[in-house]
């Protein structure tokens, strides 16, 4: 029985992608904003319908360099349910992280709980929308104004997403992806930072490669290597004009499962809002009291099956021994974030799937229901 996995990246036709990539090999230029870097960003600005937009190497980085670029200093308000990423990018720049809860019967940072943290040390609030959902923009904003905060969507689920028509990376001080090969769009691996600010943007464009200014000649400001090389580039081309196909592939996958897992007891399935043009990232279940079997169980059952869903995301950010020992959990409790991570299995959703896959997987979840 052939294994069926999480996630498979995209491909597109490897003459395509070499073809593009062999412009960039016969001029040797492999980097550095490169020609295929340059025009990878003009296509990305305009498909994302986004103001600017600053390829980075990967979406880690594109944290790093976000939150260097703002001048962030002290403490950064962010959440435990999400990905290592979001909170090492706090520490790796030299700042701690304050997690507080989610939203109950939701996914994404609980805007109230903001005001619960008083340190006068805190720059900055990290949202995550997570699986794509966006999070409760008004509400983050409101309290960040008033407190003189700047906000860093961490936007690596979140590629293409509109709500009520807008681009949803174009909100706060900057959003950042990810291209990592599990993601709906990638380039290898790699991430942007997204932002309104033309200031701003020549801040990201300097930190990302090592403080230069944009004529070379001085360096003004503290930065790293994040540049994304042609190569990276050059697979995100060749996967551009595939977009719609990708999307509608996954969208395909994603109601099927809904109609196959929709009236079984103890499965609570994610609702897309009626106001959203998604991206059919992700389908996470919640495994709850009603059903036969716990989460682990479940999840267990799969791999019997030759079946590999994760438990995105668990455990939380605050139970990783690291967090621990830094001292910088929050004194908020978190039930709700941990009431999810208890529960939750994202099932395989990628374009490559097959019915009998899917219908493979579903089949666990309804032998199991007896």
């Amino acid at each position: 029985m052939k294994p069926i996995y999480v996630t498979m990246p995209f491909l597109p036709r490897e003459n395509e992608f070499e073809a593009i990539l062999d412009s960039s090999l016969k001029l040797r230029i492999l980097t550095h904003n490169g020609n295929l870097h340059q025009l990878l960003e003009q296509q990305l600005t305009e498909k994302l319908d986004v103001t600017s937009i600053s390829l980075i190497n990967n979406g880690t980085i594109a944290l790093e360099v976000a939150i260097q670029a703002l001048g962030l200093k002290g403490k950064i308000i962010t959440t435990p349910y999400t990905f290592i990423a979001t909170a090492n990018s706090i520490l790796l720049k030299g700042l701690d992280p304050v997690f507080i809860d989610i939203e109950d019967n939701g996914f994404n940072l609980d805007p109230e709980l903001i005001d619960e943290v008083k340190d006068k040390d805190v720059s900055a609030i990290m949202p995550v929308h997570v699986y794509g959902l966006p999070c409760d923009d008004e509400s983050i904003g409101q309290r960040a104004k008033g407190r003189g905060l700047k906000v860093i969507y961490d936007a690596a689920h979140a590629f293409g997403i509109k709500k009520k028509g807008e681009a949803i990376l174009n909100w706060g001080d900057a959003s950042t992806l990810s291209f990592h090969a599990t993601k709906v769009f990638h380039t290898f691996e790699g991430g942007a930072v997204v932002c309104n600010d033309p200031l701003l943007k020549n801040k990201i464009n300097q930190v990302r490669n090592f403080g230069y200014t944009s004529d070379s000649f001085d360096i003004t400001t503290l930065g790293t290597n994040g540049k994304m090389n042609e190569a990276q580039a050059a697979m995100g081309l060749a996967l551009i004009p595939y977009l719609e196909e990708i999307i509608t592939k996954r969208k395909h996958w994603f109601n099927f499962y809904v109609e196959q897992l929709s009236e079984i007891p103890g499965i609570k399935l994610m609702t897309i809002p009626s106001d959203l043009e998604y991206n059919y990232s992700y389908f996470p279940i919640l495994v709850q009291s009603g059903f036969s079997l716990t989460r682990d169980e479940l999840f267990n059952r799969f791999q019997e099956e030759n079946i590999f869903p994760r438990k995105y995301f668990y455990p939380l950010i605050t139970d990783f021994s690291l967090y621990k020992n830094y001292n910088i959990i929050s004194k908020h409790k978190i039930p709700n974030a941990r009431k999810i991570a208890d529960s939750v299995i994202c099932l395989p959703l990628y374009p490559d799937l097959t019915e009998d896959d899917v219908s493979r997987v579903c089949e666990v979840i309804k032998r199991a229901e007896g």
